[in-house]
Parts: C-alpha cells; sequence; structure tokens
C-alpha cells in the first residue's frame, strides 16, 4: 500500500511539473477584455458620481466589486478553456497559474486592511500601490505565458508609480487613475492573449 501511494504522490508531482513548464493557454480574452471595459466605465461613472468627493470607503468599495466581478469572469472562461486547451491537465495548470498571482491578491487585500484601519490619511496611495502588486502578479505568470505579458508588467509598473507621484500633492483619489490602468492593461493583455499564443506556435 505504501508503495502504491508513493507511486500515485510521483505521479502527482510530475504531473505539477510538466503543469509549471508549460504554457497556459486558460486565459480568455474575451473575458480580459470585459474587465478592462468594465474598468474604463466605472471610472467614467465614479467621475459623475464622486464630483469631487474623496470618500476612500465609497472609491475603495466600488473596485473592490469591479475587482471581484472580472476575476468571476475571468476564472469561469478560464475553466471552460483550460479544459478544452490542456485536456487532463487542465486542474494542475488552472493550480499553477492561479499560484503566481496569489500572492499579490493576498498581499494587496492585506495592505489595503492596514492602511484603512492604521494609516487612513495615506489611503491616497494604495491606487498606486494596487497596481504595483499587480505587476508583480504579471511578472510571477510571464514564465508560462506569451513573452509579451512582460510589457503589460511594465506598464502596471509604471502607471503605479506615476499614480503615486501624481496623487502625492493634492492626495486627491481619482476614478481615472484606477480607470486608466486597469483599462488599458487588461486590455492589452487580452490582445496579447489572443495573438500572443498564435506568434509563439509560428516561431516554434
Amino acid at each position: 500500500m505504501s508503495d502504491l501511494n508513493e507511486a500515485l504522490s510521483k505521479i502527482k508531482q510530475i504531473r505539477f511539473q510538466v503543469a509549471r513548464d508549460t504554457q497556459f493557454r486558460g486565459y480568455g480574452p474575451a473575458s480580459i477584455a470585459a474587465s478592462g471595459m468594465i474598468a474604463l466605465l466605472t471610472a467614467a461613472c465614479q467621475t459623475y458620481w464622486m464630483r469631487g468627493s474623496a470618500d476612500f470607503i465609497e472609491f475603495a468599495g466600488v473596485w473592490v466589486s469591479v475587482a471581484f466581478v472580472s476575476v468571476a469572469l475571468v476564472a469561469v472562461q478560464m475553466s471552460v478553456r483550460a479544459r478544452r486547451a490542456h485536456l487532463g491537465f487542465a486542474m494542475e495548470m488552472i493550480q499553477s497559474a492561479v499560484e503566481q498571482f496569489l500572492p499579490a491578491l493576498v498581499v494587496g487585500v492585506l495592505l489595503t486592511a492596514v492602511v484603512i484601519h492604521t494609516a487612513a490619511d495615506e489611503a491616497w496611495m494604495l491606487p498606486g500601490l494596487w497596481q504595483l502588486l499587480f505587476s508583480l502578479g504579471v511578472f510571477a505568470s510571464c514564465r508560462f505565458l506569451p513573452r509579451q505579458t512582460f510589457a503589460v508588467g511594465v506598464w502596471y509598473l509604471v502607471t503605479g508609480l506615476t499614480s503615486l507621484m501624481l496623487a502625492s500633492g493634492t492626495h486627491a483619489l481619482l476614478p481615472w487613475a484606477m480607470g486608466i490602468p486597469f483599462g488599458v492593461g487588461q486590455l492589452l493583455v487580452a490582445a496579447i492573449m489572443r495573438y500572443g499564443f498564435e506568434n509563439s506556435l509560428e516561431e516554434a
């Protein structure tokens, strides 16, 4: 029985290793592009609704809701595409993809909670910090995605630093400081998911 368990354990390890070394084709361009459009639309609507208001709880609540909707859209399409593209390795591929991005998401949630409870006056920094953390998640995922994905990580890095610099003087919460980075960033990812894999196959 112990030999059987050991064999099963080794097979599981091999499957996860194969998953880690294989390009992940589960991300769907449609859901990612939709999340980008939602971010741009939200920024436009919030700019009208806020009208100079700087209530961070309301500001953050809107964008957290947008994040949940976007993640749900991407997760649904990812599950369907991964099962079709990776056949018997779908669950391992999905787990490997989630593992790359999860640390950045968890740190973002914890950082937000700490800032709100201990340094609420510095909450203006969070949009820029969210983008920097997102860039780390993208960079971590680059190894099993088309190489053009690296440019998306650079985009979020630059926009995060720019957001911090622009808000440092006024400490204002600007909807477009979220809408443009994430809207354009997600549309870039969608384009890469649509055309990047095709280019990589041709080069191979």
